[in-house]
Parts: C-alpha cells; structure tokens; sequence
C-alpha cells in the first residue's frame, strides 16, 4: 500500500503569469472605461507587459506599436505598413550588414591570430603578460570588427588556452576577454554608433572618430587593472622579444591593421561615407582573409554570407520594429512632455545625465545593446538637446553604457560568449569580471562628465 501524499495544487505559482495580464490590462481598461491615463504609461505598460511574457524585445515592440494604434487611435493600417518599409530606408543602415560580414571574415581569417602575436611581443614581458597582450589585441580587433561578441569569439577563443597553459587562472583569462571584447563597440567602427545615428540622425562620421579617444583611454585602463591583478598574484611573464621578433610580428598582422586606416582614414579624409567605409572594409576582410592569409577555403565562404546574413536579418528586424515605437513615442509628444517635466522640476545637465546612465544600466538587465539605444534614444535626445548637451558626447556616453551591459547578467552577451569558450558558468564568470567592471564604471563617470574627452578630436579635425 502506498504512502505518498498528493501534493496541494501550486495556486500560488500561478500568479507570476498573471503579472504581464495585470500591468497590460489595467492602464488599457482604464483608459478604455474613459479614465484620464496618460499616454506614456499606457504604452510602457503595453510594452513591459508583452516583455515580461518572454516575447522578444523585437515582437513586443511591434505589438506595442500596433495595439496602441488600433486601440487608442484612428490611425489606418496602411501608415503602420508604410512606415515598416520608410522606417529602414536610411543610407546609414547599410553599414550594419556590411560590417557584419567583415566581422566575420576577419573572424574566421586568422586576423585575430597575428594580432594577438603582435600585441604579445609588445607587452608580453610586462606583469601578466598574456593578458594584457589580450587586452591590446582586443583593442586592435575592435578596430576593424565593430562589433563585442565578435571581438570576444575571436581574441578569447585563441589567448584564453594559451593563458591557461602558461599557468594563468582560468577566472582572470576570462575577465580579461569578457571585458576588453566589449571595446568592439567604442572604437569604430562600431554597429551600436551606427543605431545611435539612426536612431538620432546624428553623423556616424563624427561618432566613429569621437569614439577613438575613449577607446584607447579605456583600454589603457583595462590594461592597467590586469597589470595591478597579474603583480600582485604574481602572474607569468613572457621573455622580452627582441626588436627583429616585433618586427615580424608587425609584418604577418598589418594586413589586418591596414583595415584601421581604410576605415577611420577613409572617413576623416572624405574619400567615402561611412556605409562605403564599411562595404569597403567587407570586401578587404574578404580579400585578406581567403587570398592574402590563406586562412579561409572558399568553400567556406557561402557559410559565413549565410550567417551574416542571419545575423543582419535579426538586427533589422529589431530596427523596424524600434523605428515604429520611435514614430509612436514622437507622435504621441511623449519625448517633449518628459522634456518640459525635467526642466520644470529644475533638473539640470548633471541631475538628467545621472538619471540617463541609472536608466541605461537597468534596461542593460533585461535588453540588448541594439534595442536599448533604438528605444531609448529617441526619448533621452530631445532632452539632452534642451539641456545643451552635445549630440555626439550624448552617443558616446550611450555606448559605454552599452559596454557595461555586455558583461554583466542576466542578458550581457559578452558573459554567454565568453562562458561558452571559458567552459564556465555564468555566476563564476560574473564574479571574475568585478575588477573590470568596476573599472569601466569608473570610465563611465568620467566619460559623462567630462566631455572633452569625446568631443575633442572632431573638433580638433574639424569635423565639428
């Protein structure tokens, strides 16, 4: 005879489904029922709501869009149609595939290879010597990628065993790559710039060049916080190359480094627009890639146009839909009436950038860099133009809060990569990226309060 008890029906573990039904439901009937509501909390509930359903960002954006219309509004069918299509009819649009297909070229090129190479005859005889060889070739792929997952597939897949022979631990190696892969998207070119100017109608010109200061800043100080880890663990140190072994080194990677100067040089000098910078730098990344290094058979080649093709699908995908919540959001004057609140509270420059940074750090926990800025861009920009601040300091100060977001849970796509090559988990790999962390929040606070830091080498090129 059997003792087992049945067990009392779980009612309680029913309600956090009813959650999304609540905060969808509610403002909606609300309004419906004539109460005054106001717009921007309808459709933030609308599109929280559909999120929390575990409904993509890119979906729920399009249902938010189309619910509140077809419910709220008398707009016809025919505009929601015909904005999908115009919504994406932008030049600067183009660059995204294209950069896309360099970086995977380059990634599967052996680029990254002779990078990594050259950066460790450089520093490799400094205290952790194998990491900061990574950070610096992180720095140098991030030049001709755009693109963080990227940089960390390409540079962690290769110097993260390397570390582990030498003798490094596994948490420090893969702090180093989670971290310093995120400089993908800070200096240009960079996918995430791009979507600021879309989403914006900011130069991507500007924003690429604005983004080479930063960078290098950024990575200096990644660069210092391995050297102060590696010497006070006593990390290993590679023997000093000699100056011929660097100058090898330097020889087998600039194929690869030449891209640095095709794309920024290209830019600066007006020789072609960014959307022609970054066709030009797929067409090079192919060109080196399968005739100059030899690394790639062209039997290989229809497989990386088909996944970059899947991946530029994806991106403007969540572009159209984003484009469609922007046109709600303006339509709605929602951006003017946040606006006009901020100042008549008396919130200043330094109070809005803080509440900015707060607000793009959380939506970092629950979204993708490429979604943050395309909805949250759109809201932030007006105001930061009523504040005086400068567009492309704004861009900036976005991105590396798109940086910070990569390598934190519970979405930091750099974490799963890098989890993915370290063979950790994601609770391991959180904590070992703390101390680099902690240095790129540092580097926010300054990067937004500061900037000249951003501004002066357009200016100083006169491109502003």
């Amino acid at each position: 005879m059997s003792t087992a008890v049945a067990a009392p029906p779980a009612h309680g573990a029913r309600w956090p489904a009813l959650l999304p039904i609540a905060i969808i439901g509610i403002p909606v009937g609300l309004k419906l029922l004539g109460v005054d509501m106001p717009n921007a909390a309808i459709i933030f509930a609308l599109l929280i709501g559909l999120m929390l359903t575990g409904m993509p960002v890119s979906i729920s954006l399009g249902l938010t869009v189309l619910t509140y219309l077809f419910t709220m509004t008398t707009v016809p069918i025919e505009s929601v149609a015909l904005k999908l299509f115009t919504g994406i009819e932008k030049f600067e649009i183009m660059a995204i595939p294209f950069f896309i297909l360099a970086g995977n070229f380059l990634t599967h090129g052996g680029v990254a290879r002779r990078m990594i190479a050259f950066a460790s005859s450089m520093v490799g005889h400094w205290f952790g010597g194998l990491g900061l060889a990574g950070v610096v070739a992180c720095a140098l792929f991030a030049a001709v990628s755009g693109s963080s997952p990227a940089t960390v597939v390409a540079i962690g897949s290769i110097i993260l065993p390397a570390m582990i022979r030498q003798g490094f631990p596994q948490r420090f190696g893969a702090g180093v790559v989670t971290t310093s892969g995120a400089l993908g998207i800070l200096i240009p070119p960079s996918i995430v710039m791009v979507m600021y100017a879309v989403a914006t109608n900011t130069s991507v010109g500007q924003l690429f060049i604005a983004g080479i200061v930063p960078g290098i800043v950024l990575a200096t100080m990644l660069g210092l916080t391995t050297w102060w880890l590696a010497r006070k663990n006593n990390y290993p140190r590679q023997p000093a190359a000699s100056w011929a072994e660097r100058g090898r080194a330097f020889r087998e990677s600039v194929w690869g480094l030449l891209l640095i100067i095709v794309v920024v040089g290209g830019i600066y000098t007006g020789i072609f627009t960014p959307t022609e910078a970054a066709a030009m730098s797929a067409v090079y990344a192919f060109l080196v890639a399968v005739f100059v290094y030899r690394d790639m058979p062209l039997s290989r080649v229809p497989k990386v146009l088909l996944d970059s093709a899947n991946m530029s699908a994806m991106l403007l995908y969540i572009i159209t839909n984003a484009v469609m919540f922007s046109y709600l959001m303006t339509s709605e004057n929602i951006p003017q009436a946040m606006a006009g609140w901020m100042l008549d509270k008396g919130f200043g420059m330094v109070a809005f950038l803080l509440i900015s940074n707060v607000l793009l750090l959380l939506a970092g926990n629950v979204m993708e860099p490429s979604s943050i800025v395309l909805i949250l861009a759109p809201i932030l920009f007006p105001i930061a133009m009523k504040l005086g601040i400068d567009p492309i300091h704004f861009g900036i100060m976005m991105t590396v809060n798109m940086e910070v977001g990569m390598c934190h849970p519970p979405v930091g796509l750099n974490l799963y990569v890098a989890s993915g090559i370290a063979k950790m988990g994601i609770t391991e790999l959180t904590i070992a990226v703390w101390p680099w962390l902690l240095t790129m929040l540092v580097f926010l606070v300054v990067v937004t309060y500061w900037p000249p830091l951003s501004t002066w080498l357009p200016r100083a090129l006169g491109m502003m």
